[in-house]
């Protein structure tokens, strides 16, 4: 029975490490993209990938397709060159394309680009990488869907900054500065579209608004629609750990009120696209530590759907086909959201969108652990202290549990001496050493099972802290002391794996030796296979283990010393 106990431990060992494993994919170094700034003019005219067709199936465009034919354009935009409208707020700073009005670069400028950068993380781009949010109106009426092109709007500026804005109450009655930056279109027949960017202070999510006033003689139809457009270009938001990196979901995601989170692989865009009706869902593109969604406004029933075109990877949505009178005007929107995986502000913002922030199937404690990190960030303000405490308040929850355990051990260390004096004197007859053992185990009262439970427990937690350490956007770079400056990276000095593999050593001293001499040196060996994987583990996940395994020592070490003076007085009795 010890003997199994010992594979058992062994076991769940070795499948500890197998799955942190298969979560890391090798590499070998990335070489950093220079960033270039977002081109200060911009060609106008035809633009063929962004040209609807009336073939909704076949055609090759960027643009989603609307059932109806488009109506001639009433009004051409010359073929001339225009400056991108730039936008400076708190939180990044934006390019906007007046043709089309597309988001074409966004600069988060609380997220430095690496840990060894000052530069600020680029979410959406279109230059050497693709990556845009694009929006506009289609259908009958909309002038995204002209044959002459995607309209240019006219602009009273070309340079907005948040802090020229006007302030407002949110509905918290806090004053916060709101940034309006219209754009208007007006077709040669009197419709006129104001399309519409508002920012606020402190927020990452971007209102976008269709303000359709007709003043023709005739009806006007169009949809809204919103979509994310990006290449194939790896994630750049994928943590550089050195030998190994960790392999991140990058690809589609969407939501509805029914079913809150989807994944859908850009592979998939078109043989399982996506073709859902639904209210209050939303749209997203995935990466490590950030996204991008589009949330069409809940009023409304909207189209969510993906398709791949050429090299592209599109997932969007479309707004019901809207109706407005001559003489009426008609207000239509949705909310993107490009920037870090913050999971109260994408909570808030539409069901299941926070699940972004992907746990895997062990989410449940994930989020436990979460909500641990942040109570004592909140009071100590450090992300290393905070795995520290969490790591001691872990350990107190199971106290109860593991010190029945550990004492079962430290039964199995005591009776050691014995049980080899009975493999001696029975070594060669099995089944009565074995029966030998059994009586003593049950006069004893020792279960060699026990040893498994530590790890048992352990192993839930040591895995969901990996995905937290992975996952949450809050602990990118987040320092602790001296040489550990980011958290979510491996321990540059390999300090905190050496100390992990010395803590592991120490306690396995402490538990009872194995008696096969072959089992006892893959036991010796498992300080050095484990001090190996931590090499390239997360600084954070190795403090994690190493105070773990220090309150582990010091609990055991007591416990063995009980159970010694408890065997001594029984024998002396």
């Amino acid at each position: 029975m010890q003997q199994w106990a010992r594979f058992a431990i062994l076991g769940a060992m070795f499948v500890t490490a197998y799955l942190l494993i298969l979560a890391w994919q090798q590499d070998y170094g990335h070489k950093a993209n220079v960033e270039t700034p977002p081109a200060v003019v911009a060609q106008a005219g035809n633009n063929s990938a962004d040209l609807p067709t009336q073939q909704t199936n076949t055609a090759a465009t960027d643009i989603p397709q609307s059932n109806v034919t488009p109506a001639a354009a009433a009004n051409t935009a010359p073929s001339v060159t225009h400056q991108l409208i730039s936008v400076k707020t708190d939180k990044y700073n934006v390019w906007i394309d007046p043709k089309g009005g597309d988001i074409v670069r966004l600069e988060l400028l609380t997220h430095d680009k690496s840990k060894d950068s000052d530069q600020p993380f680029v979410m959406l781009q279109n230059d050497k990488h693709v990556y845009i949010a694009q929006s506009g109106l289609i259908g009958t009426n909309g002038p995204d869907q002209s044959p002459q092109g995607r309209p240019l709007y006219e602009v009273a500026k070309t340079a907005y900054d948040l802090a020229d804005a006007k302030s407002v109450n949110n509905k918290d009655g806090k004053a916060q500065q709101v940034l309006e930056v219209p754009m208007v279109y007006k077709t040669a027949d009197g419709v006129e579209i104001i399309k519409t960017f508002s920012f606020t202070q402190g927020d990452f999510p971007i209102a976008v608004n269709y303000r359709i006033v007709n003043r023709s003689n005739a009806n006007w139809q169009g949809q809204m629609f919103g979509q994310l457009k990006r290449d194939s270009a790896e994630d750049p938001g994928k943590s550089d750990q050195g030998i190994f990196t960790l392999g991140t979901y990058l690809g589609g995601a969407w939501g509805t009120q029914d079913e809150h989170y989807n994944k859908l692989k850009f592979t998939n865009f078109n043989e399982d696209k996506l073709n859902q009706q639904t209210k209050g869902g939303w749209v997203a593109i995935v990466q490590h530590y950030f996204v991008s969604a589009w949330v069409p406004d809940a009023s409304y029933t909207a189209h969510l759907e993906s398709r791949n075109t050429g090299d592209y990877h599109i997932i969007g949505f479309r707004s019901p086909l809207v109706n407005v009178p001559a003489g009426k005007q008609y207000d239509i929107g949705a909310t993107l959201y490009s920037g870090p995986k913050i999971q109260s502000e994408l909570k808030d913002l539409a069901a299941g969108l926070n699940q972004t922030v992907d746990y895997g199937w062990l989410w449940p404690i994930a989020k436990l652990l979460f909500a641990g990190l942040q109570f004592f960030h909140n009071i100590v303000g450090n992300w290393g202290w905070s795995i520290i405490l969490l790591t001691i308040l872990v350990k107190l929850i199971l106290w109860p549990l593991s010190a029945k355990s550990y004492r079962s051990m430290a039964k199995m260390r005591v009776i050691a001496p014995e049980m080899q004096r009975m493999k001696e004197e029975f070594g060669e007859d099995r089944m009565r050493f074995s029966q030998e053992m059994m009586a003593l185990y049950k006069r004893e009262q020792v279960n060699p099972l026990s040893g498994c439970l530590p790890l048992l427990l352990q192993m839930p937690i040591f895995l969901a802290l990996y995905w937290v350490l992975m996952e949450s956007v809050e602990l990118r770079h987040a320092p602790w002391i001296l040489w550990i400056q980011d958290l979510s990276a491996m321990d540059p000095w390999f300090i905190l794996p050496l100390l992990m593999g010395a803590t592991m050593f120490i306690q396995q001293m402490l538990n009872p030796q194995p008696a096969d001499p072959m089992q006892a040196k893959v036991f010796r060996l498992m300080p050095i296979i484990f001090t190996v994987f931590m090499l390239f583990f997360p600084a954070g996940l190795v403090l994690y283990w190493i105070v773990n395994n220090s309150i582990t020592i010091l609990q055991q070490w007591f416990i063995n010393k009980s159970a010694e003076k408890e065997r001594a007085a029984k024998v002396s009795n």
